[in-house]
C-alpha cells in the first residue's frame, strides 16, 4: 500500500529533520533552505515502513510567511505528523497549522514530540498535555504521542511501528475513480518537457492518458507522457501516492500550482460554491475579502454571509470543486480565519429579495450527509452524470434514493412528476375549453410547456398525467373534438359523397362549405372523414366500397381500369390506390399494375 503524510508544526520545531531521520532523504530542495537551516517551500522524501507499507511525506515549511506553500502541502494530504518540539512547546505557527489542520478535516496523525534531548521527563509530559488540549476539537484530538530525538535516531523506531498502525486504519481509496490531482509543483526536464508533482488521492492515472488541466485560462487536453513516484518510472499510477507526471501538449510557463489534471468530464467546475463553516470564526464576522485555500490553489475570494455558519463563496477563477471538499480562508495577511466544507458547488442564484434568508434557512435544514435526493427535489430532474459531477453519488450508483425514478439517463423526482402531470392535464382542459375543434397538445411542444429538462421525460408525465397520444397530439381520454358550428357542414359533405362516394370535393368546393384545415382536421379526429393526400377528403366508408368494386376487376388491374371502375377522376383514384397499398388490401405489382391480396 502506499501512503501519503504531511508535516505540520511551527518553524524550527524539527519538521524537516524528522523527515531526514526518517527517510534518509533531505526534503529541503533549495540550497537557500540548507543555508539558512529554514524550510521555504514543499519538501518530499519518501521511506518504507515495518509493514511494507510505502510512505511519502511532504515537509511544509512553518514559518508564517509560508502559509499559502503549507496549506499547498497539507490540502491533499490525508495523514499529518503534527510537531511539537519539547523545549519550546507549542507556539505561534503551531496554532496556524492546527487551525489548517481542523479547516481541512485531516483526522488521522500523530503528534510527535521533537528535540527530546533538550527537555527534561516532566517538561515532556507537559508539552504533550498542553498539545492535547490545544488540538482538542480537531481530527488529532487523541492522535497518538510519539517523543524522538531526530538527530541520535531516538524514538525513531517507535514513530515508525506508531505510523504504521495508523496508516493501517486508513480507508483504501478508489483506483477507478476520477482523477482530481491538484499540482503543487511546475519544473521542465531535458528531453521531456513539462514535469507537474502532486499527491494523487483517488483514481489511476496511466501513461498515454489524455487528462483535463483546469487553468485560470479554462480547460485544456493533455497527453499523459510519462509518469514516475519516488523516483521510479511507472506504466501506471494509483492511489495514495505522490506522482510525477510528464505533459504532452503544454509549456512549464502555461502550468503553475494550483491548477489541476481532472478526469474529463467528470468534474463540475465552479468559481461558486455555498459552505458551511467548520472552524474558525463566524461567517458573519469574517472579512468579505479573503483567500480561499482548496486542493494546492490559493484565489481571492469574496465570503457572502447567509448566516453566522453559511455563507455564498465566490472565487478568483473556477476550480474542480465536489460536494464534502474542504476550503481554508484565511485574511489578506497571514491569519487563518477559518474553515469550510463544500455543501453545493453550484448553487442557485440569489436575485430576489429574500433569497439570501431562504438559501441560509434551506442550508442550515440539509444535514451533513444531504446528497443526491436533496438535489433532485430541488431541480425534480437530474442527469446521474452531472451527480457524479458535483460529488453527489459515486460513479458507479444505480440505487435511486425513496422518491427518486431512474427514467434513462436521469433520476427524477416523484414529486416533479405529479407536478408536471397536474401542469399538463390542466393545459390540456383549458385548451379543450378555449378551442373544442383541438385534437389536443403539440407532443413536441409539451415539454417546453411543461418546463421539462428534457423530451425523454414527456412520456412518463403523459402516463402520470393519464393522457393518450396518438398522431403527435396528447389529450385527455374520452375527449374527442367537438365540430361546434363546422357541424352543418360536415353533415352537407357526408350527404354529398353518400350519393357518389369517390367523388372528392375541390378545395373550392370545400372552402364554400366552410371547412378550412381545422375543421377538417377536427372532422377526421371524430372519425367523420378520411383525408388522403392532395387533398382528397372521403367518408372512412370509402376504402371498403373501393375494395367491393376493385375485387370484381379481372386481375391484376390498371390504374385507369381501377379509376373507370370507381368512376372518378386521376387525381381521386391514385391517393385511394396508395391508401390501399398501406392497409395492404392492394399490392403493386409494377408502375401500372396492382392486385387484390387475397
Amino acid at each position: 500500500m502506499k501512503y501519503v503524510v504531511a508535516t505540520a508544526g511551527h518553524v524550527d520545531h524539527g519538521k524537516s529533520t524528522l523527515v531526514r531521520a526518517l527517510t534518509g532523504i533531505e526534503p529541503d530542495r533549495w540550497d537557500e533552505e540548507r543555508r539558512r537551516g529554514l524550510t521555504l517551500d514543499l519538501g518530499f522524501a519518501w521511506t518504507t515502513l515495518p509493514s511494507g507499507a510505502d510512505v511519502a511525506f511532504v515537509d511544509v515549511p512553518g514559518h508564517e510567511r509560508f502559509i499559502p506553500n503549507m496549506l499547498a502541502g497539507l490540502g491533499p494530504a490525508p495523514v499529518v505528523l503534527f510537531v511539537v518540539a519539547a523545549d519550546e512547546g507549542w507556539s505561534a505557527q503551531s496554532d496556524d497549522h492546527r487551525d489548517a489542520v481542523a479547516a481541512l478535516g485531516i483526522d488521522a496523525g500523530l503528534l510527535v514530540v521533537t528535540r527530546a534531548d533538550r527537555a527534561s521527563t516532566r517538561r515532556i509530559h507537559e508539552v504533550i498535555d498542553e498539545a492535547r488540549r490545544r488540538l482538542g476539537g480537531t481530527g488529532l484530538a487523541d492522535a497518538p504521542a510519539v517523543v524522538v530525538s531526530a538527530p541520535h535516531l531516538i524514538g525513531i523506531d517507535e514513530l515508525r511501528a506508531t505510523l504504521d498502525d495508523v496508516l493501517a486504519q486508513s480507508p483504501s481509496p478508489p483506483t477507478s475513480g476520477r482523477v482530481r490531482f491538484w499540482i503543487d509543483r511546475v519544473f521542465t526536464r531535458t528531453g521531456a518537457g513539462t514535469v507537474v508533482t502532486g499527491t494523487l488521492a483517488s483514481g489511476t492515472i496511466t501513461v498515454g492518458d489524455t487528462l483535463g488541466l483546469l487553468t485560470s485560462d479554462g480547460l485544456r487536453r493533455v497527453d499523459v507522457r510519462g509518469l514516475q513516484s519516488e523516483g521510479m518510472a511507472l506504466a501506471a499510477a494509483g492511489p495514495i501516492s505522490r506522482v510525477a507526471v510528464n505533459l504532452r501538449g503544454v509549456g512549464v510557463d502555461d502550468v503553475s500550482r494550483g491548477y489541476a489534471l481532472v478526469t474529463p468530464g467528470a468534474w463540475h467546475s465552479s468559481a461558486v460554491a455555498d459552505v458551511r463553516r467548520v472552524s474558525g470564526t463566524r461567517f458573519d464576522e469574517a472579512p468579505e475579502h479573503l483567500v480561499a485555500h482548496i486542493g494546492t490553489a490559493a484565489l481571492p475570494a469574496r465570503l457572502r454571509p447567509l448566516d453566522g455558519d453559511h455563507a455564498r463563496l465566490t472565487l478568483a477563477r473556477p476550480v474542480p470543486m465536489s460536494r464534502g471538499d474542504r476550503v481554508v480562508l484565511r485574511d489578506p495577511g497571514r491569519r487563518i480565519v477559518g474553515g469550510g466544507v463544500v455543501m453545493h458547488p453550484d448553487p442557485p442564484a440569489l436575485t430576489r429579495r429574500g433569497d439570501a434568508a431562504r438559501r441560509a434557512a434551506t442550508l442550515a435544514a440539509m444535514p451533513d450527509d444531504a446528497g443526491a435526493a436533496d438535489e433532485v427535489a430541488r431541480l425534480g430532474a437530474i442527469r446521474v452524470v452531472d451527480l457524479a459531477r458535483l460529488g453527489l453519488v459515486d460513479e458507479a450508483e444505480t440505487a435511486a434514493p425513496v422518491g427518486v425514478r431512474v427514467i434513462g439517463e436521469w433520476w427524477v423526482a416523484e414529486s416533479a412528476l405529479t407536478v408536471w402531470a397536474e401542469r399538463l392535464r390542466a393545459a390540456l382542459l383549458d385548451l379543450h375549453g378555449r378551442d373544442p375543434l383541438s385534437a389536443g397538445l403539440s407532443a413536441a411542444g409539451a415539454p417546453a410547456l411543461v418546463g421539462l429538462p428534457d423530451a425523454t421525460l414527456l412520456a412518463a408525465v403523459v402516463d402520470r398525467a393519464g393522457l393518450t397520444s396518438s398522431d403527435g397530439h396528447l389529450a385527455i381520454p374520452g375527449h374527442r373534438p367537438s365540430l361546434g358550428d363546422a357541424e352543418d357542414a360536415v353533415r352537407a359533405l357526408e350527404r354529398r359523397l353518400a350519393d357518389d362516394p369517390f367523388r372528392a370535393p375541390e378545395a373550392d368546393d370545400l372552402a364554400a362549405l366552410g371547412l378550412g384545415a381545422r375543421e377538417l382536421a377536427a372532422a377526421e379526429h371524430t372519425g367523420r372523414i378520411l383525408r388522403l393526400r392532395d387533398g382528397v377528403v372521403l367518408l372512412p366508408t370509402a376504402p371498403a366500397l373501393a375494395m367491393r368494386t376493385l375485387a370484381s376487376l379481372e386481375q391484376p388491374f390498371t390504374t385507369s381500369a381501377a379509376r373507370q371502375a370507381l368512376r372518378t377522376t386521376r387525381r381521386v383514384a391514385i391517393p385511394l390506390l396508395e391508401h390501399l397499398d398501406s392497409r395492404r388490401w392492394t399490392r403493386r405489382i409494377d408502375a401500372g399494375h396492382r392486385e387484390v391480396v387475397r
